[in-house]
């Protein structure tokens, strides 16, 4: 018994260990990179532990990063609101509909996973190129072109979620609401979409987080006008390494945390994880 106990006890510590190590291997560079951030040195490159706390770096942030910082929310959340519908409605045609050939139709869905993004950035571009010489309207370096090709990437992930639920989804509760009288219009809107709203909510999370890091596909279709934040960093990172990077990508780390908490507050972060790991089973 007492071998037993001290197994169990030798186990639970190996676990946590291991644990811990994970975490702070994940946490380490985000933890490295606020430090410095406080760091109120003049000279350009990291300094972790900061040598003397000073908010001067904060003060000091390019208008410009702000700027892109914008554009970045503002096409993560249309593109992925977008996704949210779009993948509503193709989530439903693969699992409710009866066309031929749905495994072939669910495969084409996911084929943007399976395309690396800057392929994708190359391909739209070379398309819109192609539209543009024939109707004089060229969408790259346009708000418009950016958000049809995020929508592209990030399309698979809510369709992921949404049919994960809806293979879940219990069809006796519409069967009960449509022989009650209801609408099947109703019936979605009260019945449906609600049950399988976790997934939704999953898929359109996965879709702003994939939106809002791109690079390859943002640095292919972006322009001067609409730069996202993280092509702007890479400029930064590449070209003049700026000190009021660690402070803006501080800043993001930090609405990143809020959102997740909003998520977690909203829904509950168990019913995300869970749409997201059946979404990866099927």
């Amino acid at each position: 018994m007492v071998g037993h106990t001290l197994s169990m006890i030798v186990r639970r510590i190996a676990v946590f260990s291991c644990v811990l190590t994970v975490y702070f291997f994940l946490l380490a560079p985000l933890i490295v990179v606020a430090g410095a951030s406080f760091d109120g040195g003049k000279d350009a490159f990291i300094n972790f532990p900061p040598e003397q706390f000073s908010l001067n770096w904060y003060f000091d942030i390019p208008q410009s990063y702000f700027d892109t910082l914008w554009v970045s929310i503002v096409l993560a959340a249309v593109s992925a609101a977008i996704s949210s519908v779009l993948g509503v409605m193709a989530g439903l045609g693969l699992v409710r509909s009866r066309l031929p050939g749905k495994v072939a139709l669910t495969a084409l869905f996911r084929a943007p996973l399976q395309v690396p993004l800057i392929v994708s950035g190359f391909a739209f571009l070379q398309l819109y190129y192609l539209i543009g010489s024939v109707t004089g309207f060229f969408a790259n370096g346009t708000f418009l072109g950016l958000v049809v090709a995020h929508v592209f990437i990030t399309l698979p992930f809510v369709i992921g979620t949404t049919v994960a639920n809806l293979h879940r989804f219990p069809v006796c509760l519409e069967e009960a609401a449509l022989s009650l009288g209801a609408s099947r219009w109703s019936t979605f809107r009260r019945v449906t979409l609600p049950v399988i709203m976790p997934g939704v909510y999953a898929g359109g999370l996965y879709a702003f987080i994939i939106s809002f890091g791109d690079v390859p596909v943002s640095m292919f279709l972006g322009s001067s006008k609409y730069t996202t934040f993280p092509v702007e960093v890479f400029y930064g990172l590449e070209f003049d390494f700026d000190p009021a990077i660690l402070t803006i990508s501080t800043i993001v780390m930090i609405g990143a945390f809020v959102l997740v908490w909003f998520f977690q507050k909203l829904i509950g972060l168990n019913n995300i994880l869970g749409s997201g790991a059946q979404a990866k089973r099927q």
